[in-house]
């Protein structure tokens, strides 16, 4: 088995923000998961299964950043791995940052 370098390595639990609204969030997802099944056990969460394991996603809907007149949708997503090799989650989490990158540069 090979080891991660650094910067591939990914925690087993871990939370970001998004900019976006829950409806946007869950039409991404089909291809953010990219070929693993996946369930909605309920309105905020998501189950990812990767190999032998899983991922947990669940979130919240935050209240809008604002700026000036701008509103901009935000929500904040946990992610608990449960016995995915670090290997198998740095792969997992590669593909699912590009698909949900947006714009900027």
């Amino acid at each position: 088995m090979t080891s991660a370098s650094p910067s591939q390595l990914v925690s087993e639990a871990f939370s970001r923000e998004y900019g976006c609204t829950q409806d946007e969030w869950l039409r991404w997802m089909p291809e953010a998961v990219h070929g693993h099944a996946w369930t909605q056990p309920n309105t905020g969460s998501l189950q990812v299964s990767i190999g032998q394991g899983v991922l947990a996603l669940d979130w919240q809907v935050l209240a809008p950043r604002v700026i000036a007149l701008i509103r901009l949708p935000r929500m904040t997503v946990s992610f608990r791995f449960s016995d995915v090799s670090v290997e198998e989650r740095a792969a997992f989490m590669k593909r699912f940052d590009l698909h949900l990158q947006r714009g900027g540069g």
